[in-house]
């Protein structure tokens, strides 16, 4: 493909050839911003439908991932899309302005990701000649409305409360108890997200397992203390399920606990040490010993093969991963290699929830989403079959230096008082 510096003749002078490449870069800048804005609508419509949005069914970590994933960008550029997609109805005039090619991406992403509520039309006119790095600045200077009294430090307490298919603990700290408990819950999590940037940091795809939370961080704080524990009590046993199971009827519950899903068994008895009570009208008539499902020399065999890494499809997790049968051993499924894959925590649980399916055999290994489309790691990037937007060229920031002595800043409303 000829450039475009090959299009001007070279009887132009330097300054001619500069214009004419300035007015090019203008007009395929505009055309690109217009399709930006196309892009945000399409992101906003595939979050906007349900808790989840319609990304719920590919099996995606979240919708930044997804717009990674299908438009090839970086994750930084894709949450720069889904923060302007989220916040485009607070936002009209900056994001029909992106629609037209007059602002660029980057410019509504800065406001978008930043800005307080109802300066849509203070920064939509600030852009038209602010860059982004000023924009920036910008809101940076906005005022905060004062913030009321915080209240007494309340005393130390948990409390527990449940709503069907999941518990809530609060735990409440004075200030030097919540510190320990700050220092400990940071240090596991800078662990958990060392290990994943070691696994993923340079090749983070739709389907990488996502960043671990301070939930995961408080949850390897539990384990670290319950290994503890079970190492200074030789029988203490963290790993091993213990269920009951009526023999008269296909249900299950765990030890003084409730009843399980089917995906819930299944999940639970993948990859455990299995400790099974049976029961008939209530009464126990029986117990199995205690076994584990994928012993030692058998799981070091699945690594090997594996690579010791999930083995869906753009998922490059090593840590915590989980045997999975692929036919489950409840339907007759063996507990052998050609029946066993490794996958990670995250997607073992989507898997055994039904948004994605693991199929054929180890050798022959199928994952595809909920709509049975295989799953893959590649973009949707395609060449155009469309002629670009018909809008016009992008005049850009004026480029000459802020005097930020002379700017004001966007004051938002007061927050109402209760007086």
């Amino acid at each position: 493909m000829s450039t475009a510096a090959a299009s001007y003749g070279p009887d132009l002078s330097r300054g001619e050839r500069l214009d004419a490449l300035f007015a090019e870069l203008a007009e395929i800048t505009g055309q690109r911003n217009a399709l930006d804005g196309r892009i945000v609508d399409i992101v906003a419509e595939i979050d906007g439908d349900g808790v989840y949005g319609l990304w719920g069914n590919t099996g995606c970590r979240s919708i930044a991932a997804l717009v990674a994933w299908k438009t090839g960008c970086s994750p930084r550029n894709a949450e720069t899309v889904v923060a302007v997609a989220k916040r485009a109805s607070e936002f009209p005039q900056c994001t029909d302005a992106l629609r037209e090619g007059r602002l660029s991406l980057d410019q509504v992403g800065a406001i978008a990701e930043n800005a307080g509520d109802g300066s849509d039309a203070h920064y939509a006119h600030l852009a038209r000649s602010a860059t982004v790095t000023q924009l920036r600045t910008a809101i940076s200077l906005e005022s905060t409305p004062d913030k009321p009294t915080p209240k007494p430090e309340p005393t130390r307490s948990v409390t527990k409360s449940e709503h069907g298919d999941h518990t809530t603990w609060k735990i409440t700290l004075p200030k030097l108890d919540a510190a320990r408990f700050d220092a400990a819950l940071g240090s596991h999590r800078d662990a958990l997200i060392a290990d994943w940037k070691r696994d993923h940091a340079d090749r983070e795809t739709g389907q990488t397992p996502p960043m671990p939370t301070t939930v995961d961080a408080f949850m390897s704080l539990v384990d670290a203390g319950w290994d503890a524990d079970a190492a200074a009590r030789p029988h203490g046993q963290r790993t091993t399920v213990v269920a009951h199971l009526d023999v008269d009827k296909p249900a299950a519950s765990l030890h003084l606990g409730p009843l399980l899903s089917d995906e819930e068994r299944r999940y639970l008895l993948c990859d455990a040490t299995c400790e099974v009570w049976f029961e008939r009208q209530g009464r126990v008539i029986g117990t199995g010993r205690a076994t584990r499902t994928v012993n030692r020399r058998l799981r070091r065999a699945l690594e090997h093969r594996d690579r010791g890494t999930c083995v869906v499809p753009g998922c490059h997790a090593t840590r915590g991963l989980q045997a999975h049968h692929i036919v489950h051993w409840e339907d007759g499924g063996p507990t052998d290699l050609d029946n066993l894959v490794l996958v990670c925590p995250y997607h073992h649980r989507l898997h055994h929830r039904g948004v994605i399916t693991i199929g054929g055999d180890a050798r022959h290994l199928t994952v595809t989403d909920r709509r049975g489309r295989p799953m893959t790691n590649a973009s949707l990037a395609r060449p155009p079959t469309t002629p670009p937007p018909a809008v016009a060229p992008y005049k850009g920031p004026t480029g000459e230096r802020a005097h930020w002595w002379w700017y004001d800043p966007f004051k938002p409303n007061p927050p109402p008082t209760t007086n």
